[in-house]
This record gives C-alpha cells, sequence and structure tokens, in this order.
C-alpha cells in the first residue's frame, strides 16, 4: 500500500533555517491635539493669532514647501515628480523609482536623504469655512478628504536601511513612516558579529541561528521612535521648536505591520516538494472554518466576510493567500529554496 506523505514528512530534519522576523511596517503619524475643529483655535492663539485663519496656516504650508527646496538644494538630493503609478506593474511604485539612489548610498556606505519624491494624494486634512453674523467674522474648521501634495523623504539609515517619512503639506500635517525589520535585523547581526548570508529581503543561513532569532525579537517600539526622531531632527517639517515645547507635536501608531517566517530547506528541490505539499494539503484554508482556526475567531453564519483562499502564479513561482476582514495570509518559495509565510495586519 501506498502511504500518503504530508508535510511534516517533508519538513523532517530538512529545514536548515527557520526564522521568524518582523518584515514591513507602516506607521501613521499624527498629532494628537489637532485633530477636531475646536483645536484649531488653541492652536492659532499658541501661535499669537487671535483668529484662528486659513492665511495663517497657510503660512507655515508656504514656509514648509520653501524650506523642502531649499534642503533639497543645499544638499544636492533629487527631487522626483512622479505621476500616478500604473497599477498594471510591478515596477512603477515610487520605491522602485527611488531604488537606484538608496543602491548607490548601500554601495557607498552613505547615510542621509537620498531623495524626495514629491506626490498628490488624497489625505484628510482640515479645511475653512467662513462665517459671519453682523459685522463678526469667524471660520469653522472640519476635516475632508481632499488630494494635496505631500512630500516622501527618503533616507538610507545606519540602523534600518532603506525607510522614508511621508509629509503632508497640508494641515495637520499627517505623515508616515515605512521600514524594513529585515534590514534592521541583518544590520544588528553586522554588527554583533553574527555570520550570516542573504536571502532577499530576509535570511538564508546562519552559523548562530537562535543569536539571529534574538536579535530579530529585539525590534521594538523605541527604536521606531528613535527613527523618527532622528529624521525629522534632519529634515524639514511644518512644527517648529516652539510648537513642539507647547505640545505639539506627532505622535506614532501602527498603520500595517507584516511578520514572516521564512524556513530555509537544504535542497531547493525539497523545497518545491514541500510547497506542493502544502498547495494540496491546504487548498481549502480560505473556508470560514480553516480562518476561525488560524485567526483564533469565532466566525457566524452573520460574519459579512468573502472568505476565499487563492493559489496563482505571477510569473513562475506559486502562491497561496487568504484574508480575514483587514488581515491577510501569503505563502510561497523565495528564491526556490525557503517557504516564506507572511501575515499583514492592519
Amino acid at each position: 500500500m501506498t502511504s500518503v506523505v504530508n508535510i511534516n514528512d517533508v519538513l523532517d530534519g530538512h529545514v536548515s533555517l527557520d526564522i521568524a522576523c518582523i518584515d514591513r511596517l507602516y506607521l501613521n503619524a499624527y498629532v494628537p491635539n489637532l485633530q477636531v475643529g475646536g483645536q484649531v483655535n488653541q492652536f492659532c492663539r499658541h501661535l499669537g493669532q487671535p483668529i484662528a485663519s486659513p492665511a495663517v496656516i497657510d503660512k507655515i504650508g508656504n514656509r514648509f514647501r520653501r524650506e523642502v527646496d531649499a534642503f533639497a538644494k543645499a544638499h544636492a538630493v533629487p527631487v522626483l515628480h512622479l505621476a500616478k503609478p500604473d497599477r498594471t506593474r510591478w515596477d512603477d511604485r515610487k520605491l522602485d523609482h527611488v531604488q537606484p539612489y538608496l543602491g548607490a548610498a548601500e554601495r557607498a556606505g552613505r547615510y542621509g536623504v537620498v531623495a524626495i519624491v514629491a506626490a498628490q494624494e488624497f489625505q484628510w486634512v482640515f479645511s475653512a469655512t467662513k462665517k459671519t453674523q453682523g459685522k463678526a467674522v469667524w471660520f469653522d474648521w472640519g476635516k475632508t478628504e481632499r488630494r494635496v501634495s505631500c512630500y516622501y523623504f527618503y533616507v538610507h539609515d545606519r540602523e534600518f536601511g532603506p525607510g522614508f517619512i511621508k509629509i503632508c503639506t497640508y494641515f495637520p500635517w499627517p505623515a508616515k513612516i515605512w521600514l524594513n525589520g529585515h534590514e534592521w535585523a541583518k544590520r544588528q547581526a553586522r554588527r554583533g558579529r553574527v555570520p550570516f548570508t542573504e536571502l532577499a529581503n530576509g535570511f538564508a543561513s546562519c552559523e548562530r541561528p537562535q543569536r539571529l532569532q534574538a536579535i530579530c525579537d529585539r525590534l521594538g517600539p523605541a527604536d521606531v521612535q528613535a527613527f523618527f526622531d532622528r529624521w525629522t531632527r534632519l529634515v524639514p517639517v511644518p512644527l517648529t521648536s516652539e510648537d513642539r515645547a507647547a505640545g505639539y507635536w506627532w505622535e506614532l501608531s501602527m498603520r500595517q505591520v507584516e511578520v514572516s517566517r521564512t524556513m530555509v530547506f537544504d535542497d531547493p528541490r525539497r523545497a518545491r516538494g514541500f510547497f506542493e505539499s502544502l498547495v494540496a494539503d491546504n487548498i481549502g484554508i480560505g473556508r470560514p472554518e480553516r480562518v476561525a482556526m488560524v485567526f483564533a475567531r469565532q466566525v457566524r453564519t452573520t460574519t459579512a466576510e468573502a472568505f476565499r483562499g487563492r493559489v496563482f502564479s505571477p510569473g513562475t513561482e506559486v502562491q497561496m493567500d487568504f484574508a480575514y476582514k483587514h488581515s491577510r495570509v501569503k505563502q510561497y518559495l523565495k528564491e526556490g529554496r525557503a517557504l516564506r509565510i507572511e501575515t499583514v495586519i492592519n
């Protein structure tokens, strides 16, 4: 009788490295006391202006734009004005256009702002409506979604490697931060003299895997905050030191986190065999009862979700993914020799 080979049979004794690490981090930066209309009046009084007028706020945005232009010229930083990306292509993201500058900085061992991308994007910003009553004039402030200008400061950081801080030029100047946990871990491993070989956005081998895993586990909020503090001291920002002393400064919150587990096989043929077994054993992973088990959530008949799994092939590699609410799990072979499991949480 022919025995059925399952995933555990394929895995047994053939995984040379198994590492879990935070992968991509995407964070919001917001000013907590500039979120509702009434707070605009307080902010303008802090600026010494009795009336919360759009003219007062516009001056800050215009000054910020001038400072960005001056910064780019003084430091010979290219400013890229990019059109809306072509979503039918895989190589038309902002990062694809900036990658040559990041690569050059990496090869030269040079740290700093490598490029600034000027973009037009939809953001939730304040807008003002003029109100009058007799001779009295005031402005009613409320948030609306508008297409406004933003600056992406792409940096090559000593701790994190490539990353960016995006700052909107419109009040209340919302910002975003993008970082990569694997790149951070690689730099800490080199500093700690933990030898390894690289996998694309990961690790292919390591002589001290427990030490490497401990490094990956060490990445925390203080490291991310330090990145933000470091670069907001160096690049132009709309808020001043006086604003910060008065309590007007950005706080960070998680927008999206991607964690990954990478299992590297001792033979690429086993990697292919494992993934084929994985697909066969989990073809129904997107069904409600499976999703409930993976995400440890009770799924009811009234749960309004589109339960489905996908097995697809972008190019020559097969990928399998499934989603639940705002989270997604993707599994695929990385460079033909490692299983990569990525969980994205929004």
